[in-house]
């Protein structure tokens, strides 16, 4: 399977990368020179990135290979949704208003924020693998 960004636009709640660049440029500015909202960042990314390779190779796998790993899959989903929960809490505790976290949307509000969190997990994850060139 071969998918494209236009496709990927198309669904429900999707972020434009305008979007992303902004969330992004958002959190990087509340954590700089914050060493314990750097740490809780690193935290997020590390997440991010066992996340996001799951997720990779998803629609590569067979539906046996997705049963077996579906359940792991869901739980760290859930562990990058407290990541990104504790990052703004953190942040909102040192009076920065971490409102890209409500931008992301909140699964109360709307459980299909899931996967607008997800999707920029996988935009953070592609941002630092371009950089470490």
């Amino acid at each position: 399977m071969f998918s494209t960004y236009e496709e990927y636009q198309q669904c429900s709640g999707a972020l434009t990368l305008e979007e992303m660049e902004r969330l992004h440029q958002d959190i990087a500015a509340e954590v700089s020179g914050d060493e314990d909202a750097l740490e809780l960042l690193d935290e997020l990314l590390e997440k991010a990135n066992e996340y996001c390779n799951i997720r990779a190779r998803w629609a590569l796998m067979t539906r046996e290979q997705k049963m077996e790993i579906d359940e792991r899959r869901t739980s760290c989903h859930d562990s990058l949704i407290v990541k990104f929960n504790m990052l703004a809490r953190y942040l909102k505790m040192q009076g920065k208003p971490a409102a890209w976290r409500d931008t992301l949307g909140h699964l109360e509000d709307d459980p299909a924020n899931r996967k607008r969190i997800g999707d920029f997990a996988c935009y953070l994850v592609f941002i630092n693998s371009i950089n470490a060139r």
